[in-house]
């Protein structure tokens, strides 16, 4: 194995500056939409988040999308979207859809797509 070898790369460590994090959690951290290993306590908490790998995850329950889609993670709204105008916080890009949805699906799944999304 390489001397410089670190790991597998599938997940960083993340220190909470803000609210409470609960396992499961989509969380965008600066470009990357991550997924939270654990819960992790608020403002001084750290742990770890997913930077790859396939979840499901919260989805709009009016949208629907094919396989393949790029998605955009509605920071407010708390979910995904087929596709809107970016507000602040809004990561586009950052996963894709592993599955069809279907109108009325509340959640989806998705791949982590690091170094591909944007934060707006």
């Amino acid at each position: 194995m390489a001397a410089n070898y670190i790991g597998m790369g599938n997940t960083i460590q993340y220190a909470n500056t803000g609210t409470a994090k609960t396992s499961g959690q989509v969380l965008v951290v600066g470009q990357l939409v991550t997924i939270c290993e654990t819960d992790i306590a608020a403002t001084t908490g750290v742990g770890t988040v997913f930077i790859e790998g396939e979840f499901e995850v919260p989805a709009n329950s009016a949208a629907t999308w094919a396989v393949g889609a790029k998605l955009v993670w509605d920071v407010s709204a708390t979910e995904f979207v087929a596709s809107n105008t970016p507000a602040t916080g809004d990561n586009t890009g950052g996963v894709v859809a592993t599955t069809a949805k279907l109108a009325s699906a509340t959640t989806a799944r998705v791949k982590l797509l690091p170094g591909s999304g944007v934060t707006t």
